[in-house]
């Protein structure tokens, strides 16, 4: 009879579900800011754990109002990840105290572009900004992770990070960073390929968020509407990119999602070329570890269709 019990109790505990993993309990909560940071966040985590988003849904990091559950989770989170005080001011202060955070901005080797100034920008330089070396992020466009050789910098500074906070899944960590950038090279090749028929084309976007994807593809833009999309454009301003459309043969308008739509469409209108939309911030695509990808090649896709349209 004994025998019998022990015996069950053996087998018992060979059909019982495994505990967790050492490794899986100590995974370290992070929290990201925006949806193409989380996406590259999450590619480094997988198999591993899930990073949270604070800007989630059709929301714009473009004064984003945090909500206490915000607060609660960056106070909880081991590590916060996001651009910088340049785009998510509302983070700064919640931040300031904690050095549990990295922010794309400060990372060493990043490829900086200065932001540019007005709405049309002449050829004479002011096209695509200087790079910066000296680290001052108040001058810098924040819209770095546009350039996928930011996004794959990232990735390893991830990692590295994750590795520090929890050595046993490190090489899992170095792993999916790894196999990210392998990724993201492939993508950035795919993407040269497709804008290069439209490279020399004119076009105006509706703020100025497309700087980086610009550089790195040789696009040609023309300006902006507005330069803060929190503030609408005035008629001066209207009528300047109006006639700058017609004089550069420029061939398309871009508007955002979550921005007033009537604007580009009367500039469109008024210059007599195409309506499109493009998505700098991947507000339009679902949260998750291939959102990155889809968003940079939907900019790709927008652009070529628009531009290549007779």
């Amino acid at each position: 009879m004994r025998k019998t019990l022990a015996a069950a109790l053996i087998l018992a505990g060979l059909a019982a579900p495994a505990p967790f993993s050492h490794a899986w309990a100590e995974v370290p909560a992070v929290l990201v800011s925006i949806k193409p940071l989380h996406s590259l966040v999450a590619a480094v985590m997988e198999g591993v754990g899930e990073p949270g988003l604070i800007v989630s849904g059709s929301a714009s990091p473009h004064g984003y109002a945090m909500k206490p559950s915000d607060a609660r989770a960056a106070e909880k989170a081991r590590l916060v990840v996001w651009v910088g005080p340049a785009l998510e001011s509302w983070l700064e202060r919640p931040l300031a105290r904690r050095k549990d955070s990295l922010a794309m901005l400060a990372l060493p080797g990043l490829i900086r572009l200065d932001g540019r100034e007005g709405g049309a920008w002449d050829a004479d330089g002011h096209g695509h900004g200087a790079h910066h070396d000296h680290g001052k992020q108040d001058e810098t466009d924040p819209h770095v992770w546009l350039d996928p050789r930011n996004a794959a910098l990232l990735a390893g500074a991830v990692a590295d990070r994750l590795s520090g906070l929890d050595p046993a899944n490190a090489p899992r960590y170095a792993a999916n960073a790894e196999s990210l950038k392998r990724r993201l090279a492939e993508m950035d090749a795919e993407i040269a390929a497709t804008l290069a028929p439209v490279a020399r084309r004119p076009y105006v976007v509706f703020h100025d968020a497309h700087q980086y994807f610009e550089a790195r593809y040789g696009l040609s833009p023309a300006g902006a509407i507005t330069v803060d999309p929190e503030r609408p454009p005035g008629a001066k301003r209207m009528a300047q990119l109006r006639d700058r459309l017609k004089s550069t043969g420029a061939a398309c308008v871009f508007g955002e999602p979550g921005a007033p739509s009537g604007t580009a469409t009367i500039l469109a209108e008024a210059a007599g070329v195409r309506l499109g939309r493009l998505d700098p911030e991947g507000l339009l695509v679902a949260a998750g570890k291939d959102s990155y990808v889809q968003q940079m090649k939907g900019l790709a896709a927008a652009l070529a269709e628009c531009l290549s349209a007779r």
